[in-house]
């Protein structure tokens, strides 16, 4: 191992999986992730276990799975028994510093309901020192402010963009000029504290990205980066009523996302976006992408300038994806791929990794891998209760011969303060919940409470057709069923399993 053993985790927020230059989406202008990528591995198929941003980040950090740690949506509670990555760094001597958010809402046995963390949609994760904390954005504006900006009336509105609008999509600059943008902002923090450690090392920095989450507008000249015309057609179904005939939990979504939570003046559904709105709206998220890699040069520059590159691993990865207009919808949710699908790139600089650099892996990956990757790269212990597994081997071109054949997934529906699609549905709250087991040929969806959902991914790679019912799937569906029971009885909780009373007394075993 490298005598300093500097970690940097980036994670962005809302990025899908499949747009990076290295995995064929060439329109892209991502110039250091794309040098990431020729250091280090990128991998394909690598899905978040849980959307949206809590669950997921929860997965993360935790490396368990949904049905496991139990946060199953924003605002709910992380279990305080379970540990975490920034817990286990410290057993290994790390402070954690974190730049970004975990939208991690605290366990209220042991916190007092006036909590203010009781009132937003999460707070940092337990463990985690924060340098430069967004939970509710009052660190970044108070940092706009000090830079003698002058906020519209509703500060927020530094999103909206310059000049007069229909609202929606668009072309033109937010009123928040790129050296003020919260990308810049985050990059600010996290290199004021690697200056800090200067000649300290090692340290961890998880250095946290808010876009391209939107609002989907972009500062001047990254608004004008990409063409509209320029950018991949939506998959979807001819109209949104067709779409919506699929499932019931699908049709809840094409007919109530607002506009509204995706762009500040956004009006009407957005499943009523034409293909020339969502056209804009991605070139835009496109040069939100590109805005952060202009800025992760800045900290690669750094770390090559003070000679800590070397001595670095480097994991680039994301809480989730964004349907994009796919399905004619907004946001992260529901069963499809686009939501799930995240990036993930690791640059170990260790000679062991020489042979793998510039290559791409296939195998299914998950998020719940990120935790173990980290601390196994570090020589620290794996906790029991993790799930995922290291992908150190990958980079060291060992694949393991027992890797997992599919990939696995959760969603929660139950009602939040901003969306009700559980009581919309008639569902019960314990009952709002669904998995997927999918590989490279089907993908099976099981509700507790509605009809499951099976496509033939070879032939119906859009994911239109529920087969379902179709009775010339009726045993392949079976199959896929049984991979289910198996996994969700294979991982459950065994944070103590590993336990045992003996004659002899008290025994710990292996996996």
């Amino acid at each position: 191992m490298p005598a300093a053993k500097n970690v940097l985790l980036i994670v962005v927020d809302q990025w899908r999986g499949l747009m990076l230059p290295k995995l064929g989406a060439d329109y892209l202008k991502l110039p250091n992730l794309d040098k990431l990528c020729a250091e280090g591995v990128t991998f394909r198929n690598h899905f978040t276990q849980a959307v949206p941003c809590g669950p997921a980040r929860a997965s993360l950090l935790t490396g368990m799975y949904m049905m496991n740690h139990r946060a199953v949506q924003n605002t709910i509670p992380l279990d305080s028994r379970f540990t975490n990555l920034a817990h286990e760094l410290r057993r290994g001597g790390y402070d954690p510093a974190l730049v970004g958010y975990t939208t991690t809402t605290p366990d209220p046995r042991r916190t007092a309901p006036n909590d203010p963390r009781f009132f937003v949609l999460g707070d940092i994760m337990d463990g985690f020192h924060s340098v430069g904390a967004f939970e509710n954005r009052d660190a970044y504006f108070g940092w706009v402010a000090g830079q003698g900006f002058k906020f519209p009336a509703v500060r927020e509105d530094i999103w909206k963009p310059q000049g007069a609008s229909d609202g929606g999509a668009t072309a033109q600059p937010a009123v928040i000029p790129k050296e003020l943008s919260d990308s810049a902002w985050f990059t600010e923090r996290g290199l004021a504290y690697l200056q800090g450690r200067a000649g300290r090392p090692p340290w961890f920095l998880h250095l946290g990205y808010y876009r391209p989450h939107p609002p989907f507008i972009a500062s001047e000249p990254y608004n004008a980066m990409y063409q509209p015309e320029d950018m991949p057609k939506p998959v979807r179904a001819a109209s949104a009523a067709e779409e919506a005939k699929q499932n019931a939990l699908l049709a809840y979504y094409v007919n109530n996302i607002n506009q509204a939570s995706f762009f500040q003046d956004g009006k009407g559904l957005g499943s009523e976006m034409t293909e020339a709105q969502i056209a804009q709206m991605r070139a835009t998220y496109c040069g939100l992408m590109s805005e952060i890699d202009h800025h992760l040069g800045r900290v690669f520059d750094y770390l090559k300038a003070t000679g800590q590159w070397n001595d670095t691993l480097i994991v680039f990865t994301c809480d989730h994806g964004e349907q994009a207009g796919d399905h004619h919808l907004l946001g992260k949710i529901a069963y499809f791929d686009e939501s799930y699908r995240i990036p993930m790139i690791i640059r170990d600089p260790r000679e062991e990794a020489n042979g793998t650099r510039g290559t791409i892996v296939d195998k299914f990956t998950e998020t719940v891998d990120t935790t173990p990757t980290i601390l196994d790269w570090l020589g620290l212990p794996i906790p029991r209760q993790v799930d995922g597994r290291s992908l150190l081997p990958f980079c060291e071109g060992d694949v393991p011969p027992d890797w997992r054949t599919e990939v696995h997934y959760e969603y929660d529906f139950r009602d939040l303060h901003y969306s009700k699609p559980e009581s919309s549905l008639g569902v019960p709250m314990d009952k709002c919940g669904l998995a997927v087991v999918q590989d490279e040929h089907y993908k099976y969806v099981h509700f507790a409470a509605l009809p499951p959902l099976f496509f033939d991914l070879k032939k119906d790679p859009g994911q239109f057709v529920n087969r379902a019912a179709d009775p010339a799937y009726a045993a392949r569906m079976g199959e896929y069923a049984h991979k289910m029971l198996n996994w969700r009885i294979g991982f459950a909780d065994r944070t103590l399993t590993g336990y045992r009373a003996t004659p002899k007394g008290l025994e710990v075993r292996a996996a």
